[in-house]
Parts: C-alpha cells; sequence; structure tokens
C-alpha cells in the first residue's frame, strides 16, 4: 500500500476528527445535487458535497464509480445534466469565455502528464503565466524556477520530457498547475501511470501542499495517502456517495458494509 514511500512523519488524520478542517468558514466549492449521464450509463447521481477552505478531500471508491467525472464537473471539462456546482458561492457559467477565467482558479493534475514535448521542463511551467496571464516572460520563468525547486526538480530545469522520469514529469505536471496560483488543485489519480519506485516523490509533493494549507481534492487508490494526509475522505459507488467522514471513520470505523469491503479487497487492514 505504499506505507514506505511516504515520509514518515505525524498523521494529519486526527485532526479531522476532532473538527472538519474550514468547517467556521464558507466552503470554497459546493456540489448541489449533481448528476451526469452518458447515454444510458449514470455517471453521477444526486451528489451533493461541500469541499471547505484549506482541506484535503480524498475520494476514493472502484474504478468507474464517478469520482474522475466529478473532478471533470468541478470545472466544467464536463457539463451537467443536473444541479450545480458553486465556487466561492458562485454557480459555474455556462459560457466558454466565462468558464476559462474559473478554470484558472483551479489547478488540475491528470494521471498522464500532458507536458510540451518539445519545451524544457521551465518553459512548461512558465507558459501558462505568460500566455493565459500576460506575465512578463522574465518573471514568468523566475515563478517557474521556483516551483521546479519546490518540487524538487531545480536541477532539471533545462530538461526536456524525454529526458525525465514519470515521477519527474508528474512533478513538473504540478509546478504547472501551481504556476497560475490556484485556489484549488484537482488531482485525478496522480500516481496511477508512474512506476513504483517514482510514486512516493509525487506524493510527497502532494503532502507538503497539504500541509502548507492548499485546498486539494484528489482522486488516489493509494490509501496510505488519503489516511494520513486527508481531513475528509468521501467513498463514491456507483455513481453516488457511500459514505464521507474524517479518514479516522472511513479507515478505522467505516459505518457502511461495502466501505469495508472496498477497503478489504485492497489489502487494508488499518
Amino acid at each position: 500500500m505504499n506505507d514506505m514511500i511516504l515520509e514518515q512523519e505525524p498523521s494529519t488524520a486526527g485532526l479531522a476528527s476532532a473538527a472538519r478542517k474550514g468547517a467556521d468558514l464558507p466552503p470554497v466549492l459546493v456540489y448541489e445535487h449533481v448528476r451526469k449521464v452518458y447515454g444510458d450509463f449514470v455517471a453521477l447521481a444526486d451528489v451533493s458535497l461541500q469541499v471547505n477552505k484549506g482541506e484535503v478531500m480524498c475520494l476514493i471508491g472502484p474504478s468507474g464509480s464517478g469520482k474522475s467525472t466529478l473532478l471533470r464537473c468541478t470545472n466544467a471539462l464536463e457539463k451537467l445534466d443536473g444541479g450545480r456546482v458553486l465556487l466561492d458561492g458562485v454557480a459555474l457559467p455556462e459560457a466558454e469565455s466565462e468558464v476559462r477565467r474559473v478554470r484558472q482558479r483551479m489547478g488540475m493534475v491528470f494521471q498522464s502528464f500532458e507536458l510540451f514535448p518539445h519545451k524544457s521542463a521551465l518553459d512548461n511551467v512558465a507558459m501558462g503565466p505568460i500566455t493565459v496571464l500576460g506575465m512578463a516572460p522574465e518573471a514568468a520563468r523566475a515563478r517557474a524556477m521556483a516551483l521546479l525547486e519546490k518540487v524538487g526538480l531545480a536541477a532539471k530545469a533545462g530538461n526536456f520530457p524525454a529526458n525525465l522520469s514519470g515521477g519527474q514529469q508528474q512533478r513538473v505536471a504540478i509546478a504547472r498547475a501551481l504556476a497560475m496560483e490556484p485556489e484549488v488543485m484537482l488531482f485525478d489519480e496522480p500516481t496511477s501511470a508512474l512506476d513504483p519506485e517514482t510514486v512516493g516523490e509525487v506524493l510527497n509533493v502532494m503532502k507538503k501542499l497539504a500541509q502548507e494549507g492548499m485546498t486539494m481534492i484528489v482522486v488516489t487508490h493509494e490509501m496510505s495517502f488519503a489516511r494520513r494526509v486527508a481531513n475528509w475522505v468521501v467513498v463514491f459507488e456507483n455513481g453516488a456517495i457511500l459514505e464521507q467522514g474524517p479518514p479516522t471513520q472511513i479507515f478505522d470505523n467505516p459505518q457502511v458494509a461495502r466501505t469495508r469491503d472496498f477497503l478489504s479487497h485492497l489489502g487494508w487492514e488499518g
């Protein structure tokens, strides 16, 4: 379960058991009766959920249960078939020009790295601030270098993606998302395409972001990461929320038998 690849530090999960993080502040994201269908297949069925400021929320559950679809609905990569998503109390717009502005407030990291193969790591990170935010190239590259330093890749700034490992490419992708200074970071199974040896380096970058207070929604099969780093865990099945709560509840004392079965099938023993 990759227990040994995460840096061994005190668990943050217990903090959530006393009081949900950010509960005293207006939520950053609210999902109200969200529904998404593809033909006859119901990907999301009446999902209602909220994400608080500074919270790390992990979405877990079987493949095809709706977790990634919810992320794609969060930044309007998928249009809803019912319900709505609110960012800072305002419903996501439908006009594409307005949607683009909303997406700038959310960073998204996918399973695949989606780096430009003909650009260096530094230029991959600097491109967004230059082309979208209108930042001066010198300032954008300075920001990019600082972010590569943050993810442990300053020495690889001049490397092209083909000369980087999968874990290094994913860390560049994280730096690229952070370069836009998002309010929320969305991670869609960011380690699923990586060799086991490089998973830990990506998870540790994400853990540091969590410790710095970044609001994060993470779709993951890394149960050890979810148990140690998340403040709130949501279990999905068949497009619906099966159970949600602090990690201490979900992993140590799940209230739903299906949650226990799911974790057992992954070899989770608490």
